[in-house]
């Protein structure tokens, strides 16, 4: 008798300008990290702590490009973030010893199926039917860069039409304040990729649509909603 070997390949996101590829194993997203944001999904956007949920690597999408409408929802919702990618090991670190984690960044969209997301809010249950689920994770290539980025236009359009836009610099927890916090509770290292908010204006998408996100200094994601499968 022989055993089968399985194998899966690893998620990875291109590194702009290099034949290299980052190798993705753990996506943590930050929650309401714009007061604008905070504020329209009924939240106080006073500086308590950040808090945190996850997607699967397997949701990322690099380069974007066509996604299928999400299945099991009415309420798919767009949210464009700073992503964060590091490259070195960091744990229960300062926000200044965190900096120096940064290897690179992206644009990013958080895929929401919102309705599902405040179903399960409203009964005080785990948000990852909402926030994790195949393609909900577009990303550009990393742009390598040993500083982190705390100032920059962030908008995103729908059929042309302008429906997020804020700057990096409204963010209530910044990008080393972020990790450092996030150290405190991981070992935080290479193959983990931070998604840093979203500011307010986010709404729902429907097949046919199509997305363009911006962060200045940072390549386009472009996205195309196609039909539910």
């Amino acid at each position: 008798m022989t055993s089968a070997l399985f194998t899966l390949a690893q998620p990875v996101v291109p590194i702009l300008g290099q034949d290299n590829v980052y190798p993705v194993r753990r996506v943590f997203c930050v929650g309401r990290n714009y007061a604008g944001h905070a504020r329209e999904m009924g939240s106080d956007p006073n500086r308590e702590p950040p808090f945190y949920f996850s997607k699967s690597a397997d949701s990322l999408v690099p380069g974007g490009g066509t996604i299928p409408y999400a299945p099991g929802t009415s309420n798919l919702h767009h949210e464009i973030e700073l992503v964060v990618a590091l490259g070195k090991t960091v744990f229960q670190a300062t926000p200044e010893q965190a900096a120096g984690a940064v290897y690179g960044h992206a644009v990013g969209l958080d895929m929401t199926r919102r309705d599902l997301q405040n179903a399960a809010k409203d009964i005080g249950r785990p948000w990852d039917l909402g926030k994790s689920f195949e393609f909900s994770a577009p990303i550009t290539a990393l742009v390598p860069s040993a500083t982190p980025m705390g100032a920059g236009a962030i908008s995103l359009e729908v059929n042309g039409q302008t429906r997020q836009k804020g700057d990096l610099n409204e963010m209530i927890w910044s990008v080393p304040e972020v990790i450092a916090h996030l150290s405190q509770f991981y070992h935080l290292g290479l193959g983990d990729l931070i998604y840093t908010g979203t500011p307010e204006g986010v709404s729902a998408v429907k097949p046919g649509d199509t997305l363009v996100g911006r962060i200045d200094g940072l390549p386009e994601l472009a996205v195309t909603i196609g039909p539910a499968a």
